[in-house]
Formats: C-alpha cells, sequence, structure tokens
C-alpha cells in the first residue's frame, strides 16, 4: 500500500481557503493548491491516524513488518495477517516469560499454531528445609512434545529451530512432534 496521492482524497485543511482573500478568487492560486492538497491529503490522513499505526491490531498491513522491529517480533509475510498481529501485540510478554515453560508453549503456539507441553525443569533442584540432605540430582533433560493445532502436518525442523531459539542455553531440550495430543491428557 502506498501513502501517496490517493484519488479523490480530500483535505481536510485546503490551504486555498487558508490564503489571504486577494488570492480567494485567484483560479491559478486555487488550481496551484489544489495541486498540493493532492499531495498533502494522504501526508493529514495519516497524522490525523497516527495512533492507529503504531496499534498492531488496526495497523495497515504494510506496517506490521516494521512496527514488528519496534518490539523485536518474528514477523513471517507468509503468515496470514491475524496471526502477524496476534504475533506483534504479544512480542513484549513473550519476551517477558522467554527461556521458561511459559515462553516457550506461547512462542510455538504464535510462530507454529501449534500446541506444546514442557516436562522437566532443566536439572533445577533446591530444598526450602535449611541443613537438609541435597535433593537427588535431577534429570538434566527438558522434554518439549509438540502436536499439530491450527494446522497439520506440524515441521518439525522449524520447532527444534524455535526451541533452540527459546531454551536458555544450559539447558538440553529433546523436542517430540506427536501426530496429537498425548494420550495422558485425554483432550
Amino acid at each position: 500500500m502506498s501513502r501517496a496521492a490517493v484519488p479523490g482524497l480530500p483535505s481536510r485543511y485546503p490551504i486555498g481557503e487558508q490564503l489571504p482573500a486577494l488570492y480567494a478568487d485567484d483560479d491559478f492560486a486555487q488550481r496551484f493548491t489544489a495541486g498540493l492538497d493532492t499531495v498533502l491529503a494522504p501526508v493529514f490522513a495519516t497524522l490525523d491516524n497516527l495512533p492507529a499505526y503504531f496499534d498492531p491490531r488496526v495497523t495497515p498491513a504494510d506496517f506490521l513488518g516494521w512496527l514488528a522491529t519496534w518490539v523485536g517480533a518474528v514477523d513471517d509475510p507468509q503468515w496470514p495477517v491475524e496471526l502477524r498481529r496476534e504475533a506483534v501485540v504479544h512480542a513484549v510478554e513473550l519476551h517477558r516469560w522467554r527461556g521458561t515453560r511459559r515462553g516457550l508453549v506461547e512462542g510455538l503456539r504464535l510462530a507454529l499454531g501449534v500446541h506444546a507441553e514442557v516436562t522437566g525443569d532443566g536439572g533445577a533442584a533446591w530444598s526450602s528445609t535449611p541443613g537438609a540432605d541435597l535433593p537427588p540430582e535431577p534429570p538434566a533433560e527438558t522434554l518439549v512434545r509438540v502436536w499439530p493445532g491450527r494446522e497439520a502436518p506440524v515441521d518439525a525442523d522449524r520447532v527444534n529451530e524455535i526451541v533452540r531459539a527459546m531454551c536458555p542455553v544450559h539447558i538440553v531440550c529433546r523436542v517430540e512432534v506427536l501426530p496429537g495430543p498425548p494420550a495422558d491428557e485425554g483432550r
């Protein structure tokens, strides 16, 4: 979409009406300023609607990529527009949860439309009792199980790419792509 001259778009602030009275009846001055109005009308329309350009839910589709760069969102022009909007809307929240189970599950949902479940804690163990014996060594592996959501089949390479990007570097993540929800979930 272009923000250039839009045929028939009237200017809310015609320059000809703002000229001194001497030029009100001057045909050349009125035609000249009408030409400027044609060029400036889209600029005024954009400025009048500027807050909408910063709201990913209503911004023009061609601005989504630019807006995504402001919040560090992943923007794939091949995604449906509504999914791209949702990714930008939730980008800051997703950054807040980066490196957590919730962040990984939500990131996979937004990027690929899949359902995910993360088990394991990546080797973290503690005790809330002072002086107690150390807890047993936890498994150092985290399991990420993914199954189709809005699209099928699941692209395992993209899942692995996103998991590698979103999991903390000190955690080993194993990915399983399932044909449907896990049997123990009862979904």
